[in-house]
């Protein structure tokens, strides 16, 4: 079994977190959240707790979907014929929430070919390689997919919460083969988004589209997910379509036209390569406005506010060391 990259602090005792179980679910979240997890972050590994524990570096909110099909198996037995992975468990990920200094985030959609989440809206993101710090994993995804490389000191980070991601994301799409922790990493750079557009350089491979996204759009699509597969009415103040960039056949940049609708799509019930934002992303748009303070803060399950603080230092997780953080990407 590969080395266990989450590890969950049950009885006082770290162990791995198992590919079949709800992460949410272990640390004693019930209905609603989002909870408070308290972090541990080393390289590449993350340890939570639903209490805090000496070398904690953060207490972020950790949230899962409605129809979680892991929380639906802590309820049920797996379906008939399911085989689920009894030797692996819960992978890392890191999602880079990057933000211009005129306050627009960056989503790229997924290419149909892929065979985890096509199609979707999502910020740049994969993967935390065994080793790899978290805003190194971060900061190469986002070269990775985008060609973008931010200079050196022209941007500062601050983690903004945990996603409890499955795929495929409902059981009535059949049993989970994939179970990630992401970690949505706020990048704020110093750099317009008319700047940092004329450095991008999507990968083909992953990246078909791309779009800056503004508070009151972002707003809007954050709360879209409510459960049911009904499209939303368009507020009268948001326009009908949203200005992207679409990749042709040649790789060649061209003007989309996304109508707000797309945006406002709801995971449906059947999987059918339905054009949306992710729900995972949806939740990070939240915090993100929360951070911005255009948007009521999400309770915890505790009842208290969901606070990711400004983006300073000392709430960094998983530091690098000085001169790392360059916005270079990892070999």
């Amino acid at each position: 079994m590969a080395e266990a990259r989450v590890l969950l602090l049950l009885s006082g005792r770290p162990r791995p977190a198992g590919f079949a179980q709800s992460v949410c679910g272990l640390l004693g979240g019930g209905a609603g959240g989002p909870w408070p997890a308290h972090c541990g972050l080393r390289r590449g590994q993350l340890l939570l707790s639903a209490e805090p524990f000496p070398g904690a570096t953060a207490r972020l909110p950790l949230q899962r979907p409605a129809f979680c099909p892991f929380a639906a198996l802590d309820r049920q037995p797996a379906p008939p014929g399911a085989a689920l992975p009894a030797d692996r468990g819960v992978d890392l990920a890191v999602a880079v929430v990057l933000q211009s200094s005129d306050q627009a985030v960056l989503l790229t959609r997924r290419t149909r070919t892929l065979r985890v989440s096509p199609n979707l809206w999502v910020p740049p993101g994969g993967h935390v390689e065994p080793g790899e710090a978290l805003l190194d994993a971060g900061l190469r995804e986002l070269w990775e997919e985008s060609g973008l490389q931010l200079p050196r000191d022209q941007f500062s980070w601050v983690p903004l919460g945990l996603w409890e991601s499955a795929y495929p994301p409902r059981l009535s799409w059949g049993p989970p083969r994939y179970h990630h922790i992401v970690l949505y990493l706020l990048v704020v750079s110093r750099e317009t988004q008319q700047q940092l557009q004329a450095r991008i350089q999507p990968n083909p491979s992953e990246v078909s589209a791309v779009l800056w996204l503004g508070p009151d759009a972002a707003a809007a699509v954050a709360v879209s997910e409510d459960g049911t597969e009904a499209p939303r009415q368009l507020s009268q103040d948001l326009p009908p379509s949203v200005l992207a960039l679409e990749l042709d056949e040649g790789g060649e940049a061209r003007p989309l036209a996304l109508p707000m609708s797309t945006l406002l799509q709801a995971t449906p019930a059947t999987a059918d390569g339905t054009e949306r934002v992710s729900t995972g992303t949806k939740f990070a748009l939240r915090l993100w406005l929360q951070h911005l303070g255009r948007v009521t803060p999400l309770p915890w399950g505790t009842g208290a506010p969901v606070d990711p603080g400004p983006a300073k230092e000392e709430r960094h997780m998983d530091p690098l060391p000085p001169g790392q953080a360059s916005g270079k990407p990892s070999a």
